[in-house]
């Protein structure tokens, strides 16, 4: 099941279990942990939590949800970040990976984290979502559960300032704002509108001067401008003639080595123009060498959801699926433009989302949980889901 993250209360999530970001104690706190103490009914969790207590920093114990819509409560205690050299990375990624372990032997299908100890314990919260994201979804590679990671807002979501400015910077220069391509449509269309009005002026114009010797002095002038342009297309025939021809005998030498490749070559694959979507896709994925697993796990969907694609024949996923499978199979642009209009879609420079994921394929970049996070900062769709 994939990764998602989530602008919401944790404590209004509908899912198997949500975590709680504790203490060592397991006392109410402040922040989330105070949060889900409130929600849940004070007395009667921390009951329960004090027979529990107290708890290693990295490790997970379980309680019931109670008043809460999550049928249970795990509790995991982040380490204080003090300098990151104190064993902090690993101490968090503990936390992650023991919550999912103690999930699973619950046989929970769905989960909702916090962002751990990036609250009062101070981790830097670039740092604590890049170990979230590498924590759980290196365990759903290997396991199968429906991950939310929560945050409150935005305040409490951070990304690496080097790559939201690499994203804004490709964004800036590649991103067509719609509206202005239809107001330069416009203007295109009044020009031309214009240039016929003044051709059908300058016309009646000469009518008035139908002498003799205006006639003829104007039919003069006719014919040698006339003549001239007629020698100047020649000239520029003969040239485009000349470049034409070199350029497809250079393109003849190039290609000449392609007909030869076996069928299974993946430039074959992406030449079969009329290969449906599904056939396309599996057909990538035996050449890439990669099992439906790795690519759907890659992806981050549904394994349903991928099923119902190599089974249903016809089936067309939605277009944010198929740009999962595109970085999942890590294409090249041209690749995934191609598999994408096997689908029946394309990508736009005029919307956000669309050219975000041509900055990372550009260069690239097919962890799909780094692109999902870029996304959510951007308020657009994620990848993969279900």
């Amino acid at each position: 099941m994939p990764l998602t993250i989530i602008r919401n209360d944790i404590t209004k999530m509908n899912v198997n279990a949500i975590v709680n970001a504790a203490n060592t104690e397991l006392k109410s706190g402040s922040g989330v942990c105070g949060a889900i103490f409130n929600a849940a009914g004070v007395d009667r969790l921390q009951k329960a939590c004090d027979k529990l207590s107290p708890i290693g920093t990295g490790s997970a114990v379980i309680t019931k949800g109670y008043a809460l819509p999550a049928k249970y409560i795990i509790h995991t205690a982040g380490p204080v970040y003090r300098d990151g050299k104190q064993n902090e990375e690993v101490l968090l990624r503990s936390c992650y990976i023991n919550t999912l372990e103690l999930a699973k032997k619950c046989k929970c299908k769905s989960i909702a984290f916090p962002l751990i100890s990036s609250g009062t314990y101070g981790y830097p919260k670039e740092e604590a979502l890049a170990v979230a994201t590498g924590a759980i979804s290196e365990w759903l590679m290997e396991n199968d559960m429906d991950v939310s990671l929560v945050v409150y807002d935005k305040v409490a979501f951070s990304l690496s300032n080097n790559l939201l400015g690499e994203v804004k910077a490709f964004i800036d220069e590649n991103y067509v704002d719609e509206r202005k391509l239809r107001f330069n449509r416009e203007q295109t269309r009044l020009r031309a509108e214009s240039e016929s009005y003044d051709s059908d002026v300058s016309t009646k114009s000469a009518s008035l001067f139908d002498t003799d010797v205006f006639k003829e002095s104007y039919d003069a002038t006719i014919t040698s401008v006339t003549d001239g342009i007629a020698e100047r297309k020649r000239d520029v025939a003969e040239e485009i003639f000349k470049v034409e021809h070199v350029a497809a005998s250079q393109i003849r030498a190039q290609m000449a080595p392609l007909a030869s490749r076996k069928a299974n070559n993946l430039d074959d694959v992406v030449g079969r123009l009329d290969e449906p979507f599904s056939t396309t896709l599996f057909r990538l994925i035996d050449v890439k060498g990669k099992t439906d697993v790795e690519v759907y796990k890659r992806a981050n969907l549904d394994r349903k959801l991928f099923s119902k694609i190599r089974n249903s024949k016809g089936y067309i996923p939605s277009k944010k699926t198929v740009v999962a499978l595109a970085v999942a199979l890590e294409l090249s642009l041209p690749e995934t433009h191609d598999l994408l209009r096997r689908a029946g879609f394309a990508l736009s420079r005029s919307v956000v989302f669309d050219v975000i994921i041509e900055y990372f394929i550009t260069n690239r970049r097919y962890n799909i949980f780094d692109i999902n996070n870029v996304l959510f900062e951007y308020d657009q769709s994620l990848l993969g889901g279900i």
